[in-house]
């Protein structure tokens, strides 16, 4: 880079168009800052981040194609008849671009009315006041910023033993590309990532195998959200390979790793889903004074902020690697850094697992909460009991909701079953608005729905269910 260019002034300088990035550039755009966003690919090209283009909307296009299909041919019991299904990849793509591609044009329009400008680069600081912009053209643009916020996001971590070549060993965004359905899968990871593109692929008619180093699916939950879903997994004919590491490949099979020894897992596609790695190695961070932790995380106060002039936020902080959080840390940066009182304080964020079925959490789990010192109160409504479910051919699952007895009010709930994500918003409220009990069980929920299981687990709790037996 050329020392002594000219540098461009800007008011607030963001990095990165995910939803960290954009939501923090339209935030700060509404309270008066004049705004430029670097995004890596460009305006509707990038706008939107992976989680856009290459992760959340993506992927759950391919589950609804997936359940869809699933579910047409389950429904057989019910008198549908679907002899002939068939399900078109190629034709997905398609779809799915199309999708992206109006969703990331709606957000650069939304930059372009908030007079945002979007510049398309790679950036790195070389001063705390001032980075440098590699243009897709090979120009360098310097720019001398007054604050800035970082929001770059994150990308899939790699296995040194099956280095991806995006033909045979994929990672999710070449699964997401696919055009065919392969005729076997091996997922490595059992994680969220991991278990929604193998369900999909199951679904879809790969005989798919999951390979998870730890003993169980999604090991970072309560272990009773993870139950439900191994049955459905077996019921989907997907073998479980816990405690095994993937170790390489042999022709045309995986070889895995256990207790037992060496076992190979035929595989025509492997994927690797381990989690993800937060992009903040090739941002020139320390010369703009901020520290990197050796997890590649950046340690920020309360108002997400790093330094003086520089908040960073979404995955490249700590906490869950997840959209919704992003776009909330990128309010806070946007309002502290133009000198409004704030800060990331949320007593609860929902995760959410779009598997079969669908897992979905807020606060605390009972096991949390008792090794926090609560003295808690458990209610637990199965599915099986849920007139809605039946009708859906979902009745695997719960709804599970946990309350601080002295202090009368709900610090956790968690869905396991078809549409949790949609309900796990009302969890959520309830989690922060601090209502108790008999709030949740005093609001009417509209039958027939999925929703009576959130007032049906209250009623079990304070003891006297109606549905069920105590």
């Amino acid at each position: 880079m050329v020392v002594g260019e000219l540098a461009e002034p800007v008011d607030l300088l963001v990095v990165g168009g995910g939803p960290g990035g954009y939501v923090a550039a339209l935030r700060a755009a509404q309270l008066g800052r004049d705004v430029l966003l670097v995004e890596r690919a460009g305006g509707s090209a990038g706008l939107g981040g992976s989680c856009l283009h290459v992760g959340c909307i993506p992927s759950k296009a391919l589950i609804e194609l997936a359940d869809s299909a699933h579910h047409a041919r389950a429904m057989a019991v019910a008198g549908l008849a679907v002899e002939g299904l068939q399900v078109d990849l190629a034709r997905f793509q398609a779809f799915k671009g199309d999708i992206v591609g109006s969703l990331a044009a709606g957000i650069a329009g939304l930059c372009a009315r908030q007079g945002i400008r979007v510049v398309a680069g790679e950036l790195r600081f070389n001063r705390p006041d001032r980075a440098a912009v590699r243009t897709p053209d090979g120009q360098v643009r310097f720019f001398e910023f007054r604050q800035a916020i970082v929001a770059t996001g994150s990308r899939p971590a790699v296995l040194p033993a099956l280095p991806v070549d995006g033909e045979r060993v994929l990672d999710s965004t070449g699964a997401l590309a696919l055009d065919a359905v392969p005729r076997s899968v091996a997922v490595v990871g059992a994680g969220y990532i991991g278990l929604e593109l193998g369900t999909a692929l199951a679904k879809l008619g790969a005989h798919v195998t999951i390979v998870e180093a730890l003993d169980r699916v999604l090991p970072t939950f309560d272990p009773a959200l993870s139950r439900p879903v191994e049955r459905c997994l077996e019921r989907l004919g997907v073998p479980l390979r816990l405690g095994a590491r993937a170790a390489g490949l042999d022709g045309d099979d995986l070889v895995v790793e256990d207790a037992a020894g060496e076992a190979r897992v035929s595989a025509e596609k492997v994927i690797i889903a381990v989690g993800r790695v937060p992009n903040t190695d090739e941002l020139g961070l320390e010369r703009a004074g901020v520290a990197i932790g050796g997890d590649g995380l950046v340690p920020v106060d309360a108002a997400r902020r790093a330094t003086p002039r520089i908040a960073a936020v979404g995955d490249v902080v700590a906490g869950p690697a997840l959209a919704h959080k992003a776009s909330a840390e990128g309010v806070v940066a946007a309002e502290a850094l133009s000198g409004h009182p704030a800060a990331f304080d949320p007593t609860a964020i929902p995760a959410i697992v779009f598997c079969d079925p669908e897992v979905a959490t807020t606060g605390l789990s009972e096991g949390e909460a008792r090794a926090a010192g609560l003295q808690v109160d458990v209610g637990t409504f199965p599915l099986a009991a849920s007139g809605r479910a039946a009708t859906l051919l979902a009745r695997e699952g719960f709804v599970r909701v946990v309350a601080e007895r002295g202090a009368d009010r709900i610090v956790g709930v968690q869905i396991v079953g078809a549409h949790a994500s949609e309900l796990i918003s009302e969890g959520t409220l309830a989690v922060e608005m601090m209502a108790s009990p008999e709030d949740l069980a005093g609001t009417i929920h509209p039958h027939p729905t999925l929703s009576e299981g959130l007032a049906e687990a209250v009623e079990l709790l304070l003891g006297r269910p109606v549905h069920v037996s105590a």
